[in-house]
């Protein structure tokens, strides 16, 4: 809920009471508006107008007491310690609301209000009674902020709208109409700073997906030229392990070559045959059979099952 929209409620019963109230009851009403608790606007009362000169329907009808009646609507109160002589006495009552009104106009103005400028104003000569007022003031919903007793200052959160005199009418309207218009004025400056914007982020996401690229890039170069050598050192390894091979081969082709020949010697030794004494010439020459090839013969028909002795049968054959 704003602030002080409750208020009105307790300022209706004063304007009936001011649409027939003439002479001293109007004087006696302006007393009792300003003196009674939670009321703290007062146009509706007063139906301020101006006349020439500058003195005001309140202040014609009621006197002095429609000068009082302004005093609360639209003053603080160093306007009433300037203007003391041409005001009636204020009750204590009235000077405490007074106070409160001041300082909603001091909020309306600053949202930071010291200490030291509010006990000038407000002529209260300990931190604690200005602290007790501005607390009174928070709980009569009529402002709000935070009290920084470090820093001795008052901050404004919001504050209540206080009667608006019919001369500044015209500039608060006029402020309105800037208000409006503002907005339109900034949207060039808007889409520029937008554009502007769009185009660093653009570049940024530019940049980190270049260095994405590279990174992913030098990751594979190491990726590559690690697989390299690993391929070079198991080549490497093979190429060894083969050669290697080949020498143990070749030694051993040697050995048995070495050994092949000494036992086809002994062999030849053994299987000489001495040659008959008469001439190798004549029709008595026997053809001798190398013993290898008969018994590759014999096994041959032993393989094949054929009766008797395998031996002898190959060498009828050959006879």
């Amino acid at each position: 809920m704003d602030l002080g929209t409750h208020l009105a409620s307790k300022l209706e019963p004063f304007v009936l009471m001011s649409k027939s109230a003439k002479g001293a009851a109007a004087a006696k009403l302006v007393q009792d508006a300003t003196s009674a608790h939670g009321v703290y606007v007062f146009w509706r009362v007063a139906r301020v107008a101006k006349y020439p000169g500058g003195t005001s329907q309140v202040e014609v009808t009621y006197g002095i007491s429609g000068r009082c009646q302004s005093l609360f609507a639209y003053r603080t109160y160093q306007d009433y310690l300037q203007h003391r002589d041409a005001l009636p006495q204020l009750s204590p009552t009235q000077i405490t609301k007074l106070k409160h009104l001041s300082l909603v106009s001091f909020a309306m103005e600053r949202r930071i209000l010291p200490y030291s400028d509010l006990l000038q104003a407000l002529q209260i000569s300990t931190i604690r009674e200005l602290e007790d007022l501005i607390i009174d003031a928070i709980y009569l919903d009529i402002l709000r902020g935070k009290l920084d007793q470090k820093e001795q200052q008052f901050e404004v959160e919001y504050t209540m709208g206080r009667d608006l005199e019919p001369d500044k009418i015209g500039a608060v309207l006029r402020s309105l109409e800037d208000w409006c218009v503002r907005p339109f004025s900034l949207i060039p400056t808007v889409l520029t700073q937008r554009n502007a914007m769009h185009r660093s982020q653009t570049t940024g996401s530019v940049l980190t997906t270049l260095d994405n690229k590279l990174s992913s890039l030098s990751s594979q170069s190491v990726a590559l030229a690690l697989a390299e050598e690993d391929h070079t050192r198991i080549l490497t390894t093979n190429l060894k392990d083969i050669l290697e091979k080949q020498k143990e081969n070749k030694a051993a082709g040697k050995r048995g070559m070495a050994g092949g020949s000494a036992f086809r010697k002994d062999r030849d030794d053994d299987m000489d045959v001495d040659d008959p004494a008469e001439s190798s010439k004549g029709k008595n020459r026997k053809y001798v059979v190398p013993y290898d090839s008969l018994f590759t013969r014999a096994a041959s028909y032993a393989l094949q099952g054929i009766a008797g002795d395998g031996i002898q049968a190959a060498q009828q054959q050959t006879q």
